[in-house]
């Protein structure tokens, strides 16, 4: 088991997870967190910390393309650890239900 961010993190970007994560295993992209499924530890710190609810582990139904683009991003995009402002319009984006496909152009995360 491992944790994943999913789309309620897209144009939010809230950081507080990135605070209290034992092992550092969030990556960060211009417009979302993703966390390394290989370095998370599944402890779950993370997951009630993230404002959006974007933290979910990947046991729930429905999780495998959010778990590709997990590992996909946080191959590519640089490690953080310590905590930054969420983006100037995360209260507008935050709960919008067509994130993925107004930011990354697809329905499926596995495609992004």
């Amino acid at each position: 088991m491992t944790y994943v961010v999913t789309d309620n993190c897209i144009r939010c970007k809230y950081t507080d997870c990135v605070e209290v994560c034992p092992v550092d295993c969030f990556y960060v992209g211009d417009t979302m967190l993703v966390i390394n499924p290989d370095e998370c530890i599944d402890c779950g710190v993370c997951e009630p910390e993230c404002p959006a609810e974007a933290i979910k582990a990947d046991t729930e139904p429905a999780l495998n393309g959010w778990l590709a683009l997990n590992a996909k991003y946080s191959a590519i995009w640089p490690n953080i650890s310590e905590k930054l402002d969420p983006l100037a319009d995360a209260a507008e984006w935050d709960g919008r239900s067509d994130k993925l496909k107004a930011v990354f152009g697809v329905s499926d995360p596995a495609a992004a």
